[in-house]
């Protein structure tokens, strides 16, 4: 049972990389090894022993959940941030809804790739004035595949976790615990992924 599970986690994995953009955020400078370099101190390592302490430090790899904007570049950013600490209780709740969407098999494989912004940066990369990405904690994922039971969830569960939900036009979806609501790429709900 072990070897067919890991048989099919690498046939996922393997589709998953394949998928245009899966991997952009790797190659953009925030991946695993930038983030090696990067997080030389105490608040990183401070992050991954709450998450260690709240169970939630398997949802994804640390490096992909301290992410920033994927214009971090261009607005002379870091590559990586970790979110203030008042905004830990947020990231608790946007992760622990994550992980029910994977562990229910509402979601598949998944690449985070942008997590928390300051306001500066988020400013800077276009997000809205009110964004979850610096108010809260709110993630943009790659799937590995269609996801069509995350409406149905949403629909279903998302006013309980007071979850955000978007798709946008590069394929992304943005996932946060700010707010229950729905929008799409004119950033309205006329346009949203859920109906």
């Amino acid at each position: 049972m072990l070897a067919k599970k890991r048989h099919h986690g690498a046939i996922a994995l393997a589709w998953l990389l394949a998928l245009p953009g899966f991997t952009q955020a790797a190659q953009d400078g925030r991946g695993q090894a930038e983030f090696e370099q990067w997080h030389k101190g105490g608040q990183a390592q401070r992050f991954k022993a709450y998450l260690v302490q709240e169970h939630l430090d398997q949802v994804a790899p640390l490096y992909q959940l301290l992410r920033s904007a994927s214009d971090w570049q261009r607005c002379g950013a870091e590559p990586f941030a970790v979110p203030p600490e008042a905004l830990w209780p947020s990231v608790k709740r946007t992760l622990a809804l994550l992980k029910t969407l994977r562990d229910s098999g509402v979601i598949g494989a998944f690449e985070v790739v942008s997590a928390y912004r300051s306001p500066a940066l988020n400013q800077c990369a276009g997000g809205a004035a009110n964004s979850a990405h610096s108010r809260a904690y709110a993630v943009d994922l790659w799937l590995g595949a269609p996801a069509p039971q995350l409406c149905a969830f949403w629909k279903a569960h998302g006013k309980g976790w007071a979850m955000g939900l978007s798709r946008y036009p590069s394929g992304r979806i943005h996932i946060d615990t700010a707010g229950y609501r729905t929008w799409g790429q004119d950033y309205t709900r006329a346009s949203a992924l859920c109906q």
